[in-house]
């Protein structure tokens, strides 16, 4: 990425967003777009609603954003409450995208919430700035950067939006006079609420227990398996770098825990193939111990990136081939 401002011919995607359209997590929050369904590139003119020109980005609605983008360029800042810089760039860059009256939209994505999404944008620094056009990711620049020098990218973005057909303009539906009725929620159960509470905090392990407290009441709790299939993941990674993760699989082979490791850190950046892929390519080698503990993994993989995901069927029946 460049702080110099792109020329429209420069502006070239280096990382793949796909994963990122798949799922939404357990107990995930609706996306954060709404209107019709997007446009075709070329032919993506015309108002489309949403909710705010200024949208929270995450690993859960990200999907929506991409979809979104088919009809008005999304600009996403990754930033972090710990980094002034970060923090005073978005700031920024949500007064200029508000100026635009609805020729962006502005996704923010906290990279300390979110590490998907971090991950896919190649995020080694906060603040990091990119676009996405048709759902294809445009590197823009990182670090802070003068106002004038944002506007003057911002608009190279637009030239390169014309050139997909991408023209359409992001509406906030007017209030409306009469108050909108609160929608009723149906409350979390307490345990829910602590394990939620916990992970706010970075509290993995406090986290873990409450999820194992709810599913020892009510074994039936789909919500707490899934809750603690995705801390349990979350646990295992915190603390650890990249580097570190793949160092340590490349240097110890036969280390299962090791490679184990690695497999998470595949699925947690969208790699679920590759995740699987390594889990099972493991299994035949492996003692009986082994076996059991890949076993339970790719288990728990599943509920990680939900039953219904389309790659859990296929990863179960080879699963299936090599236990039988």
């Amino acid at each position: 990425m460049t702080n110099m401002p792109p020329s429209p011919s420069s502006l070239r995607g280096a990382v793949d967003l796909s994963s990122l359209v798949n799922r939404a997590p357990a107990g995930a929050p609706p996306a954060a777009v709404t209107g019709g369904s997007p446009a075709a590139p070329g032919a993506a003119t015309g108002p489309v609603a949403v909710p705010s020109l200024v949208l929270d980005g995450t690993d859960a609605n990200f999907g929506e954003l991409l979809e979104l983008s088919s009809r008005v360029p999304v600009i996403v800042g990754l930033w972090a409450s710990w980094s002034e810089p970060s923090t005073a760039l978005m700031t920024g860059l949500e007064k200029i995208i508000t100026a635009y009256a609805g020729r962006f939209v502005l996704a923010r994505v906290d990279i300390d919430a979110n590490p998907q999404l971090a991950q896919a944008f190649q995020a080694q620094s906060v603040p990091t700035v990119a676009a996405v056009i048709t759902g294809q990711p445009v590197q823009l620049f990182n670090g802070p950067l003068a106002e004038e020098q944002i506007s003057d990218v911002l608009g190279r973005v637009l030239e390169l939006a014309a050139q997909q057909g991408v023209t359409g303009m992001a509406e906030v539906p007017a209030a409306s006079d009469e108050p909108a009725a609160a929608p009723v929620e149906e409350p979390l159960p307490p345990h829910h609420l602590e394990a939620y509470a916990a992970i706010e905090a970075g509290d993995y392990a406090t986290a873990q227990s409450e999820y194992r407290t709810a599913l020892a009441q009510n074994p039936n709790d789909t919500m707490a398996v899934a809750g603690l299939a995705q801390v349990s993941l979350l646990a295992r990674l915190q603390g650890k770098t990249i580097d570190q993760i793949r160092n340590g699989a490349a240097s110890s082979p036969d280390d299962l825990e090791a490679q184990l490791l690695v497999a998470d850190l595949d699925l947690s950046g969208g790699h679920i193939e590759d995740a699987f892929d390594r889990l099972l390519s493991l299994f035949p080698a492996q003692p009986a111990p082994g076996r059991n503990a890949i076993r339970e993994r790719i288990l728990e993989l599943f509920e990680v990136i939900g039953q219904d995901d389309p790659r859990v069927a296929p990863t179960r029946s080879r699963l299936t081939a090599l236990l039988y």
